[in-house]
């Protein structure tokens, strides 16, 4: 009966999380019109905030009312496998090829991989300057290091105001309430934060109920529910020939999950210790998938549908991981 509840609050939490998150966008992307939002303030913090808002509410939730931060940073991580394997896997299969551009390339994709590094070396130094004794890596990440990836976001958002050459306004759409437009976009948090909050629920008792880390099912359940709007986004967009702008939400989100999103819930809660034990494994996987869309991207400057295929086989790899994990068969990351 238990396993059946969490599962329900897996499908339940994925359905609300959907609907909150298109009301979210649509809401987001109505009053950016309407207060003329200069477009990269629109792509890099509106759309993003909009998209990462599920991620956001999961390390909020995990760090302040489950005290498990690593469940939230989990679902970021898993969240960002999924979004640069699974998301483009779709897209490209879908769209067909896929053209990246150099911009996208050396931007885009570089600072994502910085991102990376930027959140691991802040976990570093939370061992190195505030360890917590005990047998395994643990350290406790101060609202004072939290600061170090929200610094690096307004790197990032400096250097997109940076390429904006000129704002054109846009035209107001006809009828645009904008009193409606921001009580939709409230109800639609209210939505999103219960929908993260039954997938949290449900990595905890999954986790209980398997006897494994509440982080491995963070990793899958809570990282794959808060993703699959984005993934439905992306795909639509490649299949009307929009499969560059695609890929570019994609990094930009993941960019927000991991400077914003992770340090979000430190930055709230106060304090939060990470087990650093488990989380170098995790981003060891979440740069090898990065380097492996990056090479991608690079050779051709595009995204084949062969190639799509192989980030879809990449993450299959990754589950199978994670279910050796579950099982006891392996200890990579417990």
């Amino acid at each position: 009966m238990q396993l059946a509840l969490y599962l329900a609050y897996v499908v339940g939490g994925t359905a609300i999380c959907w609907v909150g998150s298109g009301m979210l966008e649509r809401s987001a992307q109505r009053l950016s019109v309407y207060h003329q939002v200069p477009a990269v303030v629109q792509g890099a913090v509106i759309t993003a905030i909009g998209s990462s808002f599920p991620e956001l509410s999961s390390t909020v939730l995990a760090t302040l009312v489950h005290g498990t931060f690593d469940l939230g940073v989990a679902s970021i991580v898993g969240s960002a496998l999924f979004n640069i394997l699974v998301i483009p896997g779709v897209s490209g299969l879908v769209g067909g090829r896929i053209e990246s551009g150099q911009l996208l390339v050396f931007k885009d994709v570089q600072f994502y991989m910085l991102s990376v590094a930027v959140l691991l070396l802040t976990f570093a130094l939370a061992i190195i300057y505030y360890p917590v004794p005990g047998p395994r890596r643990i350290g406790t990440v101060t609202r004072g290091l939290a600061l170090i990836p929200f610094l690096f976001y307004g790197l990032y958002l400096y250097l997109q105001l940076l390429a904006v050459q000129e704002h054109d306004g846009a035209t107001v759409p006809e009828g645009l309430r904008p009193g409606r437009e921001w009580g939709r976009l409230v109800v639609s948090l209210v939505l999103i934060v219960l929908g993260t909050e039954g997938l949290v629920r449900a990595a905890i008792g999954l986790g209980g109920w398997f006897g494994t880390p509440p982080f491995l099912w963070g990793l899958t359940v809570v990282a794959a529910g808060t993703s699959v709007p984005d993934m439905f986004v992306s795909v639509r967009a490649a299949h009307r020939g929009h499969g560059t702008m695609s890929l570019a939400n994609v990094l930009g989100s993941n960019v927000f999950d991991l400077l914003v999103a992770v340090p979000a819930g430190i930055l709230i809660a106060g304090a939060a210790t990470v087990d650093f034990s488990a989380a170098v494994p995790m981003m060891t996987l979440l740069t090898g998938a990065t380097i492996a869309l990056f090479v991608i991207l690079r050779t051709n400057e595009s995204l084949e549908p062969a190639e799509a295929g192989g980030l879809l086989a990449l993450y299959s790899a990754f589950l199978v991981l994670v279910a050796l994990e579950t099982m006891g068969l392996l200890r990579f990351m417990t």
